[in-house]
């Protein structure tokens, strides 16, 4: 009767696992995201060409991704949560965009995070950020090369991936600026399906 009890439980929650990834992965998918048309394809890079875009951004000077994205992502999402001029929630939208930049090791620092601004705003409209760190910036149009990967994010992956990036866009004879950017698709509690990319501003 026990093991019965046992194995009913453990089947429900398996079921609640499944069912609350999947509402995860739908609610993701539909979100407002980056918009980008693709140009071409280079074995597992894209070549994309993004649309100008709004951003709420603030300044770090993190030493790696895990404490980066902590911190940057809890001052944000207080910003779009309601900490603005009119206590107004501003839709969330995805990716978080984080810029990376280059040590001498190869290791990459958390330079700044980015959120993006739904379209339906614009730049005058938008509710004013109470914490001063934030910064409305408008980014343009921009030719990126971007490779992508599964899973949790962490240094490693960003680290091997940049220079998968790198070394395939030298095969090519592609030539990119050094402004990196790591993208993250996805909220903490999706589990599978997870998606991320390194992307890079090209020449």
């Amino acid at each position: 009767m026990k093991m019965k009890i046992l194995i009913i439980i453990s089947s429900i929650l398996v079921v609640l696992f499944i069912a609350s990834q999947v509402w995860s992965y739908i609610s993701n998918n539909n979100i407002e995201s980056y918009r980008y048309k693709v140009v071409k394809k280079v074995g597992d890079v894209e070549i994309r060409l993004y649309e100008k875009a709004l951003f709420a951004r603030i300044e770090m000077d993190a030493m790696d991704y895990d404490s980066g994205s902590s911190k940057g992502f809890r001052i944000l999402a207080n910003y779009i949560f309601g900490g603005n001029s009119e206590d107004k929630k501003i839709s969330m939208t995805s990716p978080v965009v984080m810029d990376l930049n280059s040590s001498k090791k190869g290791d990459s620092k958390v330079e700044s995070m980015m959120f993006m601004i739904p379209k339906k705003y614009n730049k005058n409209e938008l509710p004013k950020p109470k914490n001063g760190e934030i910064k409305i910036v408008e980014v343009s149009e921009k030719k990126m090369a971007a490779i992508s990967f599964g899973g949790f994010a962490n240094d490693a992956k960003i680290k091997e991936h940049k220079q998968m990036l790198t070394e395939v866009l030298s095969a090519n004879n592609i030539a990119h600026k050094d402004n990196f950017s790591f993208l993250g698709y996805n909220s903490p509690f999706q589990l599978v399906f997870r998606k991320n990319e390194v992307i890079v501003e090209l020449e």
